[in-house]
């Protein structure tokens, strides 16, 4: 295989899925990224199992080896040692470059990645949620924006750009605690806390929060959960199709929840120039999320009401966010180096 300092591995590594790509510079800002591919973490017993098929595939199509590799990882990263919050996965960012010979390994959160992909997005591939066109029509350079991405688990990043620099603000903001926002949602909490010592976010705004969901919903009507609805898949399936009461209420639930989160999120960072909803769950519900009381639930925050009506929803519709920021951060990195090693 072909090594070229040009070549750039990068990786979205989540609870549930493995994507991997070949990241260029592309001819302005926006990284290039070929030689996709994706896999079930389930597939390979650890990451460097499933490193090694994809540089074999490389090898297979002639392309060149990486000299780089850049992760995003379903996981807080503090350390050389890494492990993913919803995966058994664990391993070291010190002996991925002595095992594959890489000049530099470099990790940074998934939903950070996913975030550092928003000023890179082209209006196809963002839908604007609500009445939220207006707001977007003349985007400013400087803006404060955070990501809500939503799939195996519940990821919170703030973006902040300035002068043409993105800078990320990473968190586990989905492990706060749930907050519910009706009675119905209360009694949900109630019957969750007995199954669980602490109800976060992220225990209903996943694809097993979606399950927790409808159990819930099931156990408080005293209606029977079929063993069929194993998965948030059957669950939203059968809630399009009419075929399942609960599982229609479960979906309204989750998307009304989701809105009072992401207003949350938007309080918390001060992210008035919009809130990007990225992750399967949110693309599988869009749908109900335009049609439900998401974006109602958003901007109900009392005193803050007002300020909150002025704020842009928008989901990403790109298919891999996380691999284009990633590529974008590395990237960004690898040119400030060799600038500063120019000097």
């Amino acid at each position: 295989m072909k090594v070229t300092p040009t070549a750039l591995l990068v990786a979205d590594i989540g609870g549930t899925h493995a994507r991997f790509a070949l990241a260029a510079p592309g001819d302005g800002v926006r990284p290039v990224l070929g030689s996709i591919r994706e896999f079930e973490v389930a597939q390979f017993r650890s990451l460097p199992d499933a490193i090694t098929n994809y540089l074999e595939f490389l090898q297979h199509t002639g392309a060149s080896r990486p000299t780089q590799l850049a992760l995003g990882v379903a996981s807080a990263v503090t350390g050389e040692q890494i492990e993913l919050t919803n995966h058994s996965w664990s391993f070291s960012l010190a002996q991925l470059r002595r095992d594959f010979g890489f000049e530099k390994v470099e990790a940074i959160n998934d939903c950070a990645a996913m975030a550092l992909s928003i000023p890179h997005l082209q209006g196809f591939e963002l839908e604007a949620i609500g009445s939220t066109v207006a707001q977007l029509a003349a985007p400013k350079s400087d803006r404060r924006t955070a990501a809500i991405g939503v799939g195996t688990g519940l990821g919170v990043c703030g973006l902040m750009l300035r002068d043409g620099c993105a800078d990320v603000v990473e968190s586990e903001a989905g492990h706060i605690n749930f907050a519910p926002g009706s009675e119905a949602e209360a009694d949900i909490l109630r019957l969750l806390w007995s199954r669980h010592p602490r109800v976060s976010a992220e225990r209903l705004l996943s694809g097993a929060g979606l399950q927790n969901l409808y159990s819930a919903v099931c156990a408080i009507a005293h209606s029977h959960s079929p063993a069929a609805m194993d998965s948030p898949r059957a669950i939203i399936a059968s809630a399009e199709s009419g075929a399942d009461a609960e599982c229609r209420r479960a979906v309204e639930l989750f998307c009304a929840i989701l809105g009072s989160f992401a207003g949350d999120v938007a309080l918390i960072y001060g992210a008035w120039d919009g809130i990007y909803l990225g992750g399967s769950i949110p693309l599988a519900l869009l749908a109900w999320i335009q049609r439900g009381s998401f974006r109602e639930r958003f901007e109900d925050k009392g005193r803050f009401g007002e300020r909150m009506r002025a704020v842009p929803t928008l989901a990403i519709l790109h298919p891999q966010p996380g691999l284009l920021g990633a590529g974008a951060w590395a990237l960004m990195r690898r040119d400030r180096l060799q600038n500063r090693s120019a000097r």
